[in-house]
């Protein structure tokens, strides 16, 4: 019996995925829960288990593919039924030697195993054997020979490429072409995971009607709270940063106004029971990806911590799995941590809601007391609120945020 195996969805607002790499070729065997390829997304990259053992009998999506959730990327038959049926027709005596067939031939489990380790494409090696036929010696004496380099600066001397096509054609339609690459000009491919950003960003924008309101927070009792237990924390193996703070203030504000944790679904509002916040960690030229901490609102100051810190160690680390990245009901980006002091985020939909959090500055504010005003030096930051109009009114949005700011400033 064969199975036709379909592209998970790997978070609840992601419909498709890109195949990055293919861990088993036609032909192998494969065991129930077995890595059987790589996929990436906006969120996140992983390896997806095979469904069942059996036999790998068909491929429908190359690397670097990106195909809808629910399509059918391979098709995967029990070892008996592939028995009784060689691949390819093959004759018996191939069969029973465990050849397999691959463009022009067949060839050994040997010789699959190296190509599929080195991504090796068969079809550019030259075959020594019988009628052509691939040896082990073939692709090993492949691989000795220097690759090309990725990228290539373009000289004058050199014709220009014709016109790149659009990466996107549905998701970026464009009135004007694309720029032509120019003499002296680098041309890099985006990454799987950048791709998938510049879909889901423009989705975002597409659909959810933007808009950004700000407020300024003075951290005062915030920063005296984390200097009076950064040591105690790192006792505990724990790193103290500011994030968790404005994950408890987060999640006083979505108490107190459940409609910024909530989706829209249609003509409808989905109000969601958990609390899971979103924290979105910056991996360098290769993106963001957005981890979530589950049931935030019951956790501690301490749990939140524990939680900020291993999120975003395993997110550094690729090791984040699929549940990591699912089910989030509203974000935090904390991208003062580079110096910027305001920024209007991009909410991650379905999400109605992201906060961003700007540089914490030391600056000089206006202090109303009893015997008039002063001035002092105090710790502060921009907070910025991006939210969908189409579900929160402005008045619901800047309550919300004026309870995180008054969390923030009444800590103890």
């Amino acid at each position: 019996m064969a199975i036709e195996f379909k592209m998970p969805q790997l978070g609840e607002s992601v419909v498709e995925g890109t195949v990055g790499k293919w861990l088993k070729q036609v032909g192998e065997p494969l065991r129930e829960f077995e890595p059987l390829l790589e996929v990436a997304t906006d969120k996140v990259e992983t390896e997806i288990p095979s469904p069942a053992s059996g036999i790998l009998t068909e491929i429908r999506a190359q690397a670097g593919e990106t195909v809808r959730v629910g399509q059918v990327i391979a098709v995967i038959a029990d070892s008996a039924e592939s028995a009784e049926a060689p691949l390819g027709g093959a004759p018996a005596a191939e069969a029973a030697a465990g050849e397999r067939p691959v463009g022009r031939g067949y060839i050994t489990p040997v010789v699959a195993k190296i190509a599929a380790e080195h991504n090796v494409d068969l079809s550019r090696v030259q075959g020594t054997g019988r009628q052509g036929r691939i040896s082990k010696k073939d692709i090993l004496r492949f691989l000795e020979k220097p690759s090309p380099a990725p990228l290539a600066l373009v000289t004058p001397a050199a014709p220009l490429p014709p016109p790149v096509p659009p990466p996107f054609p549905a998701e970026i339609p464009s009135a004007t072409p694309l720029p032509r690459t120019e003499a002296g000009d680098l041309e890099v491919p985006l990454s799987k995971m950048r791709q998938a950003i510049v879909r889901h960003m423009r989705q975002s924008k597409d659909t959810a009607a933007h808009v950004t309101t700000f407020m300024e927070v003075d951290l005062s009792r915030v920063v005296a709270f984390r200097k009076a237990h950064v040591e105690e924390f790192a006792t505990e193996g724990i790193k103290l940063t500011y994030t968790p703070f404005f994950l408890e203030a987060i999640v006083a504000g979505l108490k107190a106004y459940p409609m910024l944790n909530a989706v829209l679904a249609g003509d409808k509002m989905i109000y969601r029971r958990a609390i899971n916040l979103g924290i979105a960690v910056d991996l360098g030229e290769d993106g963001l990806i957005v981890p979530v901490i589950k049931n935030a609102d019951g956790q501690n100051l301490r749990g939140l911590t524990r939680a900020v810190n291993d999120l975003a160690e395993r997110a550094r680390g690729r090791n984040l799995a699929p549940d990591d990245v699912q089910g989030g009901t509203f974000t935090l980006t904390n991208h003062g941590v580079l110096g910027s002091l305001a920024g209007t985020p991009i909410i991650p939909m379905p999400q109605v809601g992201i906060l961003g959090v700007g540089a914490i500055q030391k600056r000089p504010v206006v202090l109303e007391t009893e015997w008039g005003d002063t001035i002092a030096i105090r710790p502060m930051a921009i907070l910025s609120l991006s939210f969908d109009h189409r579900a929160i009114d402005g008045a619901t949005a800047d309550r919300f945020l004026g309870t995180v700011v008054r969390t923030l400033e009444n800590y103890a």
